[in-house]
């Protein structure tokens, strides 16, 4: 699987009576067998707001390097992705729950998760031949 490119935003109101200014989406498009698809994750703003609570992240950004600044918002949908590689086959996924939220996280090898990050923000693509090298292992 090729990541060509992972980012995130804040969603803003389209109309006064919706609130889509209380969620984010984050991004990330791959080539898988030739295809390109991208997956979307809609999640509760108020998680960028706590993700210290399950990650090694202090602040927001999340890495800054080189020139680069990534936030959390950038890598939620990668990281849903290799915590959960049935996601290829998806567009869309939406989590409003913490619990749910804060397991995509878990057990993520985040020194591994930045080489993926800077690599796609700088050569815009990074090959992962299996996404449980980039999840800790048991011992």
């Amino acid at each position: 699987m090729l990541i060509k490119e992972c980012n995130g935003y804040e969603l803003e109101k389209e109309q006064s009576n919706t609130s889509e200014d209380f969620f984010n989406r984050s991004e990330v498009t791959f080539i898988e067998n030739g295809e390109e698809r991208t997956l979307h994750v809609l999640y509760v703003r108020y998680f960028d707001e706590i993700f210290t609570e399950f990650t090694p992240y202090e602040k927001d950004p999340v890495l800054i390097q080189g020139g680069i600044e990534v936030f959390f918002k950038d890598i939620v949908a990668l990281v849903c992705l290799i915590k959960n590689p049935g996601l290829r086959n998806r567009k869309r996924v939406y989590i409003n729950s913490k619990p749910e939220f804060a397991v995509y996280f878990q057990d993520i090898n985040y020194d591994k998760l930045t080489e993926i990050v800077l690599a796609v923000k700088q050569k815009k693509n990074f090959e992962i031949t299996s996404p449980i090298d980039y999840i800790l292992q048991p011992k």
